[in-house]
């Protein structure tokens, strides 16, 4: 995967909406566009993506930690928020966009830095004119667990 280090290397909105969600989001897993790079700074990658789903793979390093030495929930509900936008992106047509209107997450169980892989999956629950619902967990590639669940609201706009 490769990651824009410059806002010069990011795609423009105008190249975005030239192709469907589904084919922006697999140019991404496949390293044919670039990953954003909030990808880089929190040490996760767009794993796999079908029509309805995403997944993020991520493995949180000693900088995601909190002061209590777990890992920050701010790293959860980032990875959250991709893989159920992003789920909700692989549906879309050319020339759609869409923001993430809310999530909410529980984290069920605490991760510390440098315990392994967890894996963000998103799934689609409904696509309308105007909102996008999916819902995620996080789960750990090598135990199973589910370590964090949530839902997102995204809305729909069409240019």
């Amino acid at each position: 995967m490769r990651f824009a280090e410059t806002l010069s290397e990011m795609l423009t909105a105008e190249e975005i909406r030239a192709m469907s969600g589904l084919e922006f989001i697999t140019g991404i897993v496949t390293g044919t566009l670039p990953a954003p790079p909030i990808c880089k700074a929190l040490n996760y990658r767009l794993f796999s993506a079908e029509k309805g789903a995403c997944v993020f793979r991520g493995t949180p390093t000693f900088d995601a930690m909190n002061p209590i030495g777990s890992v920050h929930g701010g790293w959860f509900g980032t990875l959250l928020d991709s893989c159920m936008a992003c789920a909700v992106q692989t549906e879309l047509a050319a020339g759609v966009m869409y923001p993430t209107l809310e999530y909410k997450i529980n984290i069920i169980r605490p991760i510390f830095p440098d315990t392994g892989d967890y894996d963000a999956i998103g799934t689609v629950d409904h696509i309308g004119r105007r909102t996008g619902i999916a819902h995620g967990k996080i789960v750990g590639v090598d135990d199973g667990k589910t370590y964090a669940t949530g839902t997102t609201t995204c809305l729909i706009l069409a240019s």
